[in-house]
């Protein structure tokens, strides 16, 4: 499972366009220079992206980006999506129908690995541009709370090894 580099910096740029552009076009020049990222790469981001109809072009002197819609209406993985595949933490195929393992079986863990990439992947659902923008996630829980938790076990004190002790003296010198 790996956030891709284009990825990482679609929602950058797109965290940068939504707070920077208060109505206005954006140029991908700003962006990239505020973010340190290169201007072509970002370009080819932008591409994906309007394609999407995530951000529309305007032309001409004073042109630029702009959101296509308002930014609490654009989640993180929408962006995500825009540029790459889905994240997913299982290394086998779609809905694991080539399987993990050589023989095409599933391996033991599959489950655990697809449970985990649903659970990012509806987080990443529920933050918007505005979340992150406005600094929503610092002291927010994460809105997906984990439901098919194991139940609380009794906890039970670890067992610790007797300490050595030193010999005791002898009385002999």
């Amino acid at each position: 499972m790996k956030l891709t580099t284009r990825a990482r910096y679609a929602v950058m740029a797109m965290v940068d366009l939504s707070a920077s552009s208060r109505g206005r076009p954006v140029t991908l020049a700003s962006i990239a220079r505020r973010q340190q990222i290169s201007l072509s790469y970002l370009e080819q981001i932008f591409a994906r992206l309007r394609r999407a109809g995530l951000v529309c072009s305007v032309r001409g002197p004073g042109g630029g980006y702009r959101l296509a819609r308002e930014p609490e209406r654009i989640s993180v993985n929408e962006v995500i999506g825009a540029v790459t595949r889905p994240i997913r933490a299982t290394r086998c195929g779609d809905r694991g129908e080539t399987g993990c393992l050589g023989d095409r079986r599933r391996c033991m863990t599959h489950d655990l690995w697809e449970a985990l990439g649903e659970q990012i992947n509806r987080f990443l659902s529920s933050v918007t541009l505005a979340d992150v923008v406005e600094g929503r996630l610092a002291a927010a829980p994460p809105p997906c709370a984990m439901t098919t938790m194991a139940p609380d076990l009794p906890r039970q004190p670890l067992a610790r090894a007797p300490a050595e002790r030193a010999p005791a003296p002898s009385g002999r010198a």
